[in-house]
């Protein structure tokens, strides 16, 4: 496991903002037992913040057909919708919740191309809500396979997410297991797959990204 270079300068910068109420504590209030949950307190906030832009090293799962997670986090949704922006037509949605204490970096979810890569601004709604898959900030990118099979990918903005990062573009190979891209502080990821579709997951499941079976296509 290791810290990603994305959150090193926000590491820092909480280590900074931190340093100035534990100063505060140390110069003008010297009482220790009032001392000691300050100080218990600005280390949680400091470790959880090194420990959101953790990776683990995994062995991405391989398997023929399949859509493998590409983040760490809960099966929020499993329904049948009109997918309005890239394919226009009706798909299978698998949403996976991630929460503030889960690994927030994506990785592809099968191998092919980036066929479609597209960034909408937008609200911060709690990720859950119904409508953030449509109003809030998001990612949209969509993987082609050798098949000529897609499935879409969404990263959505969360009500703590502020920034969705990406490091690819169209026309990019995808490689299964690599990253393209993480979401800074509590999100969810959107997956479109055709209806016929075998899901591999029910509502509830905790899911890990390289290693869940989402869905055989």
């Amino acid at each position: 496991m290791h810290i990603h270079k994305k959150g090193i300068p926000i590491i820092f910068i909480t280590a900074v903002v931190l340093a100035v109420p534990a100063a505060i504590t140390f110069f003008f209030n010297p009482v220790f037992a009032i001392a000691l949950p300050i100080y218990i307190g600005l280390l949680a906030i400091f470790f959880w913040t090194i420990s959101f832009f953790r990776v683990p090293h995994r062995q991405a799962t391989l398997a023929d057909n399949a859509v493998i997670s590409s983040a760490d986090g809960t099966v929020v949704v499993i329904e049948k919708v009109f997918e309005p922006e890239y394919f226009k037509d009706d798909r299978l949605q698998i949403s996976v919740f991630m929460s503030p204490f889960n690994v927030h970096v994506n990785w592809f979810p099968m191998n092919g191309v980036v066929s479609y890569m597209k960034y909408h601004p937008g609200k911060f709604l709690i990720a859950n809500h119904p409508k953030s898959s449509t109003e809030n900030e998001r990612n949209t990118m969509v993987v082609k396979d050798a098949a000529g099979r897609e499935v879409l990918v969404r990263q959505v903005a969360g009500m703590m997410a502020r920034r969705i990062v990406w490091f690819t573009k169209t026309g990019e190979k995808a490689a299964l297991g690599s990253e393209f891209g993480l979401i800074r502080f509590g999100s969810r990821v959107d997956f479109y797959v055709p209806t016929d579709a075998q899901i591999q997951v029910k509502i509830g499941d905790k899911v890990k990204g390289q290693i869940t079976v989402l869905a055989e296509i």
